[in-house]
């Protein structure tokens, strides 16, 4: 994709299994409404404690996406 023009936005994806599932389900869920999905990059991670144990994982996502012609 040589010459390729992309944009950037961010994405908070959750899961109650791990990161990896949290990246996986922000960038399927964008998928769903958004065309031309070409990379990521995981900006931050963090996760949420209940009740003395990880209870959900959290990842904040740069997607870029081509823009069509």
């Amino acid at each position: 994709m040589s010459g390729a023009t992309y944009k950037s936005i961010e994405l908070v994806g959750t899961s109650p299994d791990s990161y990896a599932d949290a990246t996986r389900r922000a960038v399927r869920r964008a998928s769903e409404t958004m065309r031309n999905l070409r990379w990521f990059e995981v900006v931050e991670q963090r996760g949420h404690i209940g009740q003395g144990d990880v209870t959900e994982f959290q990842v904040r996502l740069r997607v870029w996406f081509s823009l069509e012609a």
